[in-house]
This record gives C-alpha cells, structure tokens and sequence, in this order.
C-alpha cells in the first residue's frame, strides 16, 4: 500500500534482541524477521536438496534447514552449501561429530542442543568448530524431547521446564564465550508455545527462532501457526520464524509470509485483497483470485490488489490498495489505481489486465528504487 500514510496505531514495537549473522542474514536487533524452511529430502542426494533449496529461495526463504544425521550427509552438504542461494543451517540431533563435520562443510548454523551432545569436552570441540568456521548456533529447545531431569522436576512439559532447558544451554555456549546464537522453545500446542516463548523473551537477550512445531497439514498447521506466531509478534517476539507444515516446504515459507505481511513487519510480492464469495459479485471471484494468485506469483514487488465482486465494499478497498477491480456493472467493471477510478474493464478481459497492470507497476517501482540506490552512491 504504497501510496498510503503510515498509521501508528498499526506500528508494533519489537522486542530489543542482539543481532547474530546466519550466513550474509542477520537475525535479530533491527534486521527484518527472517523465513525459515526445512527440505525433507534425503540430504545426501545433493541434486534433490538443492532443488528443494532453490524452490524455497525462489519463494522467499532468507534461510533453509537442512538434516544432517549421517556422514553421507555431512559430505553431501560441502556441495549443497557452496550451491545454495540462501544459507545453510545444519540440522545436528545428539551426535557432536555431525556439528564438527558440518561446520567444516560450509553450514552458515548449527542447529543443536549442546546438553544433548554428551561431555564438556564435546561442546567445547563443536563450538571450536563452529567459531573456526564462522558459524551461528540455534538452540533449539521442544516440548516433546525436554530432558529427564526436567520432566522428573516438573512432571510433565511446561513453560518453567522449557525456558529452564533453554537458559542450561544457553550457559554451557556461554561458559565456552560462544555468544552467537539463536534460541526456539517450541511445542504444538499453541499455550505453551506462547508461555515459554514469553517468560523465555524476558529471560535473555539472544534473537528468538519463533514456531509452533508438528501443527499439522497445510490448513489446519497454517491456522495454529498464525495463531501462535502471530501472537508473538504481535507482541513483539520473534526474529525469525518457521511455519511447520506436513506440506511442501515452498508453502512453509508461502504462509510464514503471509504472517509477517499481515502485521505489516514484511513486504514481498503482491497482497491480494479479495471478498467472500456471495450473491452479490458480479464475477466469480473465487477463480478470478485463484487465476490471479498463480499468475502473479513471479512478482516479489511489495504491492497490494483488491478483488472485490461488487461495489459495497470495492470501492472503500480500492482506496487503500495499489490496484483494484470492483464488479458490479453488465459484465463489467471498474480498475483503480492508486486509490482513484481509472477506466472500465469487462470481466472477460480483466484477469489478463490485471496482470499487465501489477507487472508494469512494479517495473516503475522497482526502477524507482534502482534510481534511488544510484543517487545515493
């Protein structure tokens, strides 16, 4: 919505973290929130990986997870990091030599719980590594695999056990004066998720990885994650986050954009603005947006469109985004631009109007921008 004033009572202040580098993207202080994936392909077949990288890269991910529970997979990531657009977090479940081996490997973090990987001795090797080699450390804390001790203590899963877990590993990074790390307190149950993360942003200053782990499939995870990031960031909380979804990692990152557009903390593509389906649309606007969703997916120009079907509400929304189409005429209807009616279209030609009119937009805008960065050089 460019061409609209910018409202305080839209403004959410975040909460002040320390900033950390994952590769070229920082994470935390002042840097955009970052999107994170995960491939779910077998790590060692490096052509399947990197598709699966690239394909979540294209659809706007800052930052991609890939698992690495084997020596064929340590070896294959020396290739999937030197290849990937974006950088590289390891995934490391207990065994120290897999973090050591994917540090030397090119992974941009490590993500690991450093309790969960045996002696002083061992934690001291892996951040060695991780220090030689410039990596970042995510702590990644989950309801579902707390410690014995901490279940034995307070019975069963909760916020206290899971901040307590937390705060252990973040000292034994500490004690070795290992100081860049991000830190998660994950669960999927959207209550304590957001307890923990809450008394956990309270309890340190070190950038949050924000998720409501296992949510489920494409709508109802998309739906508990919404719920639960959106929350926390409302509030603030959060310096990168991951949608997990039991779907196609490009959707993962698809709805953690469109989390992070709905508040207003990122811009990228085009934010369709479309009504309910009812007896008064003068078109259909279920495939229309449909059309328009696929056919626009190219454009990462921040840009926002309404489709609305007739003319009780398009005309109030048309005001407030970039482009609009209002039905409600003999097989027709009415484009704004910026905010004004411009010129009637027919709802027979209007989807490849639409398209024509979003794609020059951001040609202007983009090379408005171009300009911009050249003037200030």
């Amino acid at each position: 919505m460019s061409h609209n004033p910018v409202r305080p009572w839209r403004n959410i202040e975040r909460r002040k973290s320390r900033q950390i580098m994952v590769g070229a993207v920082p994470v935390g202080g002042d840097a955009p929130i970052s999107v994170q994936t995960m491939t779910n392909t077998d790590s060692s077949d490096v052509k399947a990986t990197l598709a699966q990288v690239i394909a979540a890269a294209d659809a706007g991910a800052d930052i991609v997870r890939v698992s690495t529970p084997d020596e064929s997979s340590t070896r294959a990531l020396r290739e999937i990091t030197r290849e990937s657009p974006v950088p590289i977090v390891a995934d490391i479940h207990f065994h120290y030599k897999r973090a050591i081996e994917a540090a030397e490997a090119g992974a941009a973090c490590l993500r690991i719980n450093p309790g969960n990987i045996g002696s002083a001795e061992r934690v001291r090797e892996v951040v060695k590594a991780a220090k030689d080699h410039g990596c970042s450390i995510r702590i990644g804390v989950n309801a579902g695999s707390l410690e014995k001790h901490l279940l034995d203590k307070y019975g069963e899963p909760c916020p206290d056990a899971m901040v307590e877990s937390g705060l252990d590993h973040i000292k034994l990074l500490q004690d070795n004066d290992f100081h860049e790390f991000k830190i998660s307190v994950k669960a999927s149950d959207v209550f304590l998720a957001a307890a923990a993360y809450q008394q956990l942003a309270e309890a340190t200053d070190a950038p949050i990885h924000l998720g409501i782990t296992e949510a489920g499939g494409f709508v109802a995870g998309a739906v508990k994650s919404a719920i639960g990031m959106g929350n926390l960031l409302w509030s603030g909380i959060g310096d990168t986050i991951r949608v997990s979804l039991s779907a196609d990692p490009v959707e993962e990152v698809r709805v953690g954009y469109e989390i992070l557009k709905s508040l207003g903390l990122r811009t990228r593509g085009v934010q369709i603005i479309s009504c309910p389906s009812c007896a008064r649309q003068g078109f259909d606007v279920i495939k229309t947006v449909e059309a328009l969703e696929d056919r626009l997916s190219h454009i990462k120009t921040p840009m926002s469109l309404s489709i609305i079907g007739c003319v009780v509400n398009g005309p109030g929304e048309a005001l407030l985004t970039d482009i609009g189409f209002t039905g409600g005429g003999a097989g027709s209807g009415m484009i704004y631009l910026a905010g004004k009616q411009s010129h009637k279209m027919s709802n027979a030609a209007m989807i490849d109007h639409i398209v024509e009119l979003v794609e020059k937009r951001a040609a202007e805008i983009d090379a408005g921008a171009q300009a911009a960065v050249a003037a200030d050089l």
